[in-house]
């Protein structure tokens, strides 16, 4: 049986294959954006179930919060849901408040099955978090399931650590030393 390649199953270490989709910018605006865009730029491109509940709010209020520490690692952060642009939008407007990175919208589930976080059956994304490097590669991947947030700091401190080369053991932290 051969494997369609909108399923392959993508693994840390492996190229990241290119995605388009429509976005809902920081100054409210609304475009296509690539992830070939973001060659040669550390990204992490983070998934959450839907717009207008619980927890999605506060873990994208998170992002936010720690925006400029990812802007400093010279990282870029792209949130994904499987609403449309208009609905992060109309959130954005009515409740969230102002996003300072791209929303994409993944109405044809493309991108969430890209990154094998999509629940067939409900239409929506998985907590997943990706960091990927500037060669496009997959270094990191974790998922949670919906009912709880991830850690916005362990993002970042794991951007740190994959931005020393080295190894750095469990907890490591930026000014400790590496392993090697």
């Amino acid at each position: 049986m051969e494997v369609n390649e909108c399923c392959e199953k993508l693994q840390v270490g492996q190229k990241v294959r290119d995605f388009e989709a429509q976005a809902l910018l920081a100054d409210g605006s609304m475009k296509d954006i690539k992830l070939a865009e973001y060659k040669g730029k550390w990204l992490v491109v983070f998934f959450y179930p839907l717009d207008f509940t619980f927890v999605c709010p506060t873990e994208i209020q998170s992002f936010n919060k720690h925006y400029e520490e990812f802007k400093k690692l010279s990282a870029e952060v792209i949130a994904v849901s499987t609403d449309s642009v208009y609905s992060h939008k109309a959130w954005v407007e009515s409740s969230l408040g102002k996003v300072k990175f791209p929303m994409l919208g993944d109405t044809n589930h493309q991108v969430s099955k890209t990154f094998n976080v999509l629940l067939e059956g409900k239409g929506i994304a998985l907590r997943g978090t990706f960091i990927i490097d500037p060669t496009g590669v997959l270094r990191s991947a974790t998922v949670n399931d919906l009912a709880v947030g991830r850690s916005v700091e362990e993002t970042v401190r794991t951007l740190q650590a994959f931005q020393t080369g080295k190894l750095t053991g469990c907890g490591w932290k930026p000014g400790e030393k590496t392993l090697n």
